[in-house]
Parts: structure tokens; C-alpha cells; sequence
């Protein structure tokens, strides 16, 4: 959908253009909690990986 707002658009049709905007239904997009806190696989505490990944990373550029 596409509203055009010129700048010499009166109060009344940039009012009309925010309420078509706020009634337009949302898409569902990607559901961030459904995979909060979840890491597969990660047996030791995350401090620590975080650390051994750091190290790596210095090592491979020194």
C-alpha cells in the first residue's frame, strides 16, 4: 500500500493517512521468542565459551 503525503497536505489528510496506516493489519514476521535462550549443543557456561572463542580469534590474528 502506498500514501503519498505532499508537503502542502492539509492537518485533515495527514490525520486520514495515520489512521489508514494504524488500521493496516501487521504481517506475522519471525518470532524472536520462540528461540530466546536457547543455544543447541552448549554444555559449559556461556562466560567460558565466550572467553575460548575470544582466544581463538586473538590467535588466528597474531
Amino acid at each position: 500500500m502506498k500514501l503519498i503525503l505532499k508537503k502542502t497536505e492539509g492537518k485533515k489528510r495527514v490525520q486520514e493517512i495515520e489512521r489508514k496506516l494504524n488500521k493496516r493489519k501487521r504481517s506475522g514476521g519471525f518470532n524472536a521468542k520462540k528461540y530466546n535462550g536457547i543455544l543447541p549443543g552448549l554444555e559449559e557456561d556461556a562466560l567460558a565459551l565466550q572467553k575460548r572463542m575470544r582466544d581463538e580469534w586473538e590467535r588466528n590474528n597474531s
